[in-house]
């Protein structure tokens, strides 16, 4: 009897957690919530192939730098080091849990990020006058469709909350967006995905990266 999928989200206080949980649980997956390095590793015994936990996610909204100090404090980043790099299991980033992916941050200062993917986080500077924070709803180009973007409209259109954007290495982007000057929309690297837009808030297109991101970790699409 096949066992109903699960996904643990990294809970580092700045996170908008129940409406992430709530979009896995309208696909039929269920959504766990882990503050502690205790509670992370009792979930990830249930990992892999014959467990139900599939993928982990990082979401977040807020500020860099005391996104990382609240990681810090809470232990959390050696064990996530651990599942993500050393076992590549699959992990999805939203926002800010994008931008902590790269290796430091402007925000507020200089801040030193996960570098779990090369890159710096400035902050947006558009053409025309354009208002920061960049708020609502924006046209995706996708970069590469596999595995985030299958099956998506050749141009998606995400919600979008956010000051900062994640410049990285050309082979790492997997969409772009424009608000007055391009910038990456979303990321991959190995098992590594992120979205800059918040795919909870997108509708029909964010449950499909959502779905697509279950496929990737359940294994039923292919691992590159």
């Amino acid at each position: 009897m096949s066992q109903t999928p699960r996904v643990v989200i990294v809970d580092y206080k700045m996170g908008n957690l129940q409406s992430v949980a709530n979009a896995f649980r309208f696909l039929g997956c269920e959504a766990s919530i882990v503050d502690n390095p205790s509670d992370l590793a009792s979930e990830m015994k249930n990992s892999g192939p014959n467990g139900p936990v599939k993928g982990l996610v990082l979401p977040g909204v807020g500020a860099f730098g005391m996104a990382m100090q609240n990681l810090r404090s809470q232990g959390m980043i050696e064990p996530l080091n651990e599942w993500v790099l050393d076992r590549k299991f699959p992990l999805l980033g939203i926002c800010l849990g994008m931008q902590l992916l790269a290796d430091r941050s402007d925000e507020l200062g200089n801040h030193e990020g996960l570098g779990w993917i090369p890159g710096h986080v400035k902050k947006l500077d558009p053409k025309n006058d354009l208002r920061i924070p960049h708020v609502g709803w924006n046209t995706a180009t996708i970069v590469k469709q596999d595995p985030l973007f299958q099956k998506s409209d050749p141009k998606p259109c995400y919600y979008f909350v956010h000051s900062f954007h994640f410049e990285c290495a050309p082979e790492n982007v997997a969409a772009t967006c424009d608000y007055g000057t391009p910038f990456v929309a979303a990321v991959q690297k190995d098992s590594i995905f992120a979205t800059q837009f918040h795919p909870e808030k997108s509708q029909t297109h964010g449950l499909r990266i959502l779905r697509n991101f279950l496929n990737f970790a359940e294994g039923k699409v292919g691992r590159g």
